[in-house]
């Protein structure tokens, strides 16, 4: 099974390449972005050491199809897919903050909440509450972007005391996440899914406000399945998700959380071709669809390459 984990490619106009934890983002003339969804895949804010089949593929059809579905609520990024892997967008200068809304306590912020934390990002949280509970309604618990290393938490008011965005685009923002929000639950709940929490990037491009980057794929959200939530919830048994939250788990029960003093487990080829079939499954519960694997995965930079340069030669 082939996966691309490095990509080198030379588009017409291109400009300049940021390579990202799992994306590469091509410049084209200072106007357009080329959005290439590697098989890298992250946890902990590290890059493990092999890459997963068909990730990358998996990750753009979703996000893509999500654009697609929510272009209602706000202006977006997205104008094509030309490859399996790749989505090419307008350029817009990107917020250093990621907004994440949560609609029940589970992952890092149930850590924090069993730690003792009761307050997340300036939001206040309720005392008495379980892992797998259901806010009273979903609250927005925002970190900093970061190119390196750890994101870190922020409240509201930091984020316009500091200027990283002002009030007025904050409150945009703020309005464009729940409505978003909104819409993916009501879309995981036509698929027997529940959206439990995710996270929202948004740039600037001509004065106004753009949704950017991927939303509602299982790297930047988590999915609970609905059936059977109510039971496990009211027994304390761990739920039945939908989102990387198992590479995670895999990761700390191999004693690795990216931690001083701690080695990254191997990847064996088996492991990465399990975690390939896990993704398959969560793109086919989410979208309700089958999965088709892109052709030409041998090699999958030559088809790349010619599919961008072909849509790019042709704007």
């Amino acid at each position: 099974m082939k996966a691309l984990t490095t990509t080198d490619f030379h588009f017409p106009g291109q400009k300049s390449v940021y390579h990202g934890k799992v994306r590469d983002v091509y410049d084209i003339d200072g106007d357009l972005l080329v959005m290439v969804a590697t098989d890298r895949i992250s946890a902990f804010d590290v890059i493990l050491p092999k890459g997963i089949p068909y990730k990358g593929q998996i990750l753009n059809q979703i996000a893509a199809k999500m654009l697609d579905s929510t272009s209602d609520i706000c202006p977006n990024w997205k104008l094509a897919t030309p490859d399996p892997m790749v989505t090419v967008g307008l350029r817009c200068e990107g917020f250093r903050v990621e907004m994440i809304i949560r609609g029940i306590l589970t992952g890092s912020a149930w850590r924090a909440y069993e730690e003792g934390c009761r307050e997340l990002c300036g939001v206040r949280l309720p005392d008495g509450m379980r892992e797998n509970e259901r806010f009273p309604e979903p609250i927005i618990t925002p970190t900093t972007k970061a190119d390196e290393g750890h994101d870190m938490n922020i409240s509201r008011e930091e984020i316009i005391a500091t200027g990283l965005v002002s009030a007025e685009d904050y409150a945009v923002m703020e309005d464009y996440t729940r409505k978003l929000f909104a819409r993916g639950q009501e879309i995981a709940a036509r698929r027997g899914l529940i959206l439990v929490d995710t996270k929202y990037e948004f740039g600037k491009r001509d004065g106004k406000v753009y949704l950017i980057d991927e939303i509602h794929t299982p790297d930047s959200s988590r999915y609970f399945y609905a059936d059977g939530y109510e039971e496990r919830f009211a027994k304390g048994e761990p739920q039945r998700q939908l989102s990387k939250e198992f590479v995670r788990q895999w990761l700390i029960e191999h004693d690795f959380m990216n931690e001083p003093g701690q080695t990254m487990p191997e990847i064996t080829d088996a492991y990465a071709e399990s975690v390939s079939d896990r993704y398959i499954e969560l793109y086919e519960h989410i979208t309700g669809e089958q999965f088709e694997k892109g052709a030409d995965a041998v090699d999958l930079s030559s088809r790349i390459e010619k599919n961008v340069s072909d849509y790019l030669s042709q704007r």
